[in-house]
């Protein structure tokens, strides 16, 4: 089943709001203002927290899914939303579960509120839309977790995998089959 074409309309984000901040910034403070090269297909947000288990449950999974898809062009960011995941911790965390990934603090939850994520772990992926990034697809990577402490032994539906693959084959991308289950992001306080 395909997005309703409102929901699309409104994930959209012109090139003018792009440029006008950075997405966030690097381990070192850096500020990051483009998510791929051009030419990339897609790009895939993976809302992640340190402290989370169920996140840190799903590290093996978004590496495998980096594998297989980072050879045709889909470019993936471990997106870290919370305030308390500052450069030391996710420096540690990285280490901890030996993830060898690009990495985006989002300290002002600029693709936090541009995704609508609410829990890690939870994805989204964004294509490009002319000079704008339309959200095609948000919401869980599989079914693993059916509720917070209920989980199968495996996953049964790969709901991310499944939405790659159609966005690839210029398929209609699938919704995900239930809501993503996780940590709730900790909202950003104001100065």
């Amino acid at each position: 089943m395909a997005l309703p074409a409102w929901l699309l309309l409104l994930s959209c984000l012109p090139a003018a709001a792009l440029a006008a901040q950075p997405f966030g910034v690097d381990l070192n403070g850096r500020p990051i203002d483009r998510l791929a090269p051009p030419g990339s297909p897609a790009i895939v947000l993976f809302f992640a927290a340190s402290d989370c288990p169920i996140s840190n449950r799903y590290v093996p999974e978004i590496e495998r899914l980096e594998r297989e898809f980072t050879p045709v062009g889909v470019h993936f960011w471990w997106v870290y939303p919370n305030p308390e995941d500052t450069p030391e911790v996710v420096r540690h965390h990285q280490q901890q579960f030996d993830i060898l990934a690009d990495v985006l603090l989002d300290n002002q939850q600029r693709l936090t509120a541009m995704a609508h994520a609410t829990v890690t772990p939870e994805v989204a992926i964004l294509v490009p839309a002319g000079t704008a990034l339309r959200e095609v697809y948000r919401g869980r990577i599989d079914d693993r977790y059916l509720s917070l402490g209920q989980e199968r032994p495996s996953a049964k539906r790969h709901d991310l995998e499944d939405a790659l693959r159609a966005l690839l084959a210029n398929h209609p991308i699938p919704l995900p089959g239930g809501p993503p289950v996780g940590c709730s992001i900790v909202p950003r306080s104001e100065p």
